[in-house]
């Protein structure tokens, strides 16, 4: 599970580049039940942050890199920024974005995988991360589709100490590696990671990428509201024994994300 009782190497934040900060605004309104607070709008500018009973559960940014997906960033937590951006280079992966402060909130860096999968890391100030995770609504779940998983293990293993340890997907659809912060119990897995072939990759030309799964009360009146706010479904909804009914969506944008509801354990 992911807690807000943020470990190095677990997930602390994610937010949203999309086109229409608005139309964005509007959708996850009707899927997830988020208000969104705007911060800031200019010409260089435009976001806020999405909250689901008063408290943050993601931020929102206008896309502004040419010729980039809309896509989520997920961001995982770090004790040095810099440090990690050392041993990012040092293990084949691309500096995105160098490590920047953000006021006394805390100083963020980004990054690509060596396989050009992207993601984040956050070094906290005032701002710890995230403020409600692991509820409907909310982020409970990271994901990692890669042609590589061995190479991903490695290369993520060396960053951030991360356990790993495999399970079998029903009907010998392969294996899935699940994820849990360095020194923790399996109670704190946070992730997983699953290796597809380049073919299916076809969201990023054949790269690997990260994307959020969302804790949901009711998983096909979520997808109802994807399918009627101009969203898609790519799979399911569909019931997984030991992990409950999910379906991986996209919004009208593209960016992808899964939708959860649990299994009562």
């Amino acid at each position: 599970m992911i807690t807000t009782e943020y470990v190095p190497g677990s997930p602390c934040w994610l937010d949203l580049g999309a086109p229409d900060v608005p139309a964005a605004a509007a959708f996850y309104a009707a899927v997830l039940g988020w208000d969104y607070e705007s911060m800031a709008e200019s010409e260089d500018f435009e976001g806020g942050m999405f909250k689901k009973d008063g408290k943050i559960v993601a931020g929102l940014g206008r896309l502004t890199e040419e010729g980039a997906r809309s896509a989520w960033m997920l961001y995982y937590c770090v004790s040095d920024a810099d440090a990690t951006t050392q041993a990012v280079q040092e293990a084949g992966g691309t500096v995105r974005v160098a490590p920047m402060d953000l006021d006394d909130w805390g100083r963020m860096a980004q990054y690509s995988d060596p396989l050009g999968g992207q993601f984040a890391v956050w070094q906290p100030g005032t701002n710890k991360g995230l403020e409600l995770v692991d509820q409907p609504g909310s982020l409970s779940w990271t994901e990692l589709y890669t042609s590589d998983a061995a190479g991903a293990r490695e290369f993520y293993g060396i960053l951030f100490g991360w356990q790993f340890s495999d399970m079998p997907l029903p009907g010998d659809a392969g294996t899935y590696t699940l994820i849990t912060p360095s020194g923790l119990p399996e109670d704190r897995m946070h992730g997983g990671l699953m290796e597809l072939r380049k073919e299916d990759l076809a969201l990023t030309g054949g790269r690997p990428y990260w994307h959020p799964v969302f804790a949901v009360e009711d998983c096909d009146a979520a997808v109802a509201e994807v399918a009627g706010n101009g969203g898609t479904v790519q799979m399911g909804p569909e019931d997984m024994e030991g992990v409950g009914r999910l379906a991986v969506c996209l919004d009208p944008a593209g960016a992808d994300f899964v939708v959860l509801t649990p299994s009562v354990s």
